[in-house]
């Protein structure tokens, strides 16, 4: 099954609210092997001007990966997920996350590509905090490899 092109342009509803954890912060800033203090120490943080312990930049796929996943089971989609690559992934803030951050995202498919066989399809994540600012938009292209011949 091909992807289906019409996904251009919908829109998915908000994700169930994200708390953003310390210990998540931490976590996934070992991970990523971010040794700057003030993505582990709430003092470091506090001393640069945070209310707690900063994100990574790259965390915000943390929340992404919940409206990709609404995307992955859209029934009409034609996206079979043992053939999708992650193509490309952005981040733009409006300000940094920390913790105690309540996050919500939507997806809006922004475009539906074939290039050769294969679908490449772009969605970008809106993120906002609990007063519904924005925070971050992460935008990510997955890359849908077509049937082998």
């Amino acid at each position: 099954m091909a992807v289906n092109p019409d996904l251009a342009g919908r829109e998915f509803p908000p994700v169930e609210p994200y708390l953003v954890g310390r210990e998540k912060i931490r976590e996934f800033a070992r991970a990523v092997q971010s040794e700057n203090p003030i993505n582990h120490d709430p003092a470091a943080a506090k001393a640069a001007g945070y209310t707690d312990v900063v994100a990574p930049p790259t965390f915000p796929i943390v929340v992404q990966e919940r409206t990709l996943a609404q995307l992955l089971a859209e029934p009409d989609a034609g996206i079979d997920f043992s053939r999708v690559v992650h193509g490309d992934q952005r981040f733009s803030y409006s300000r940094p996350i920390v913790a105690g951050d309540e996050l919500t995202a939507t997806l809006t498919v922004t475009s539906v590509k074939s290039l050769g066989g294969h679908s490449m399809v772009t969605s970008e994540s809106v993120i906002t905090d609990s007063t519904g600012a924005h925070v971050v938009t992460a935008t990510s292209t997955l890359v849908v490899r077509g049937d082998e011949q």
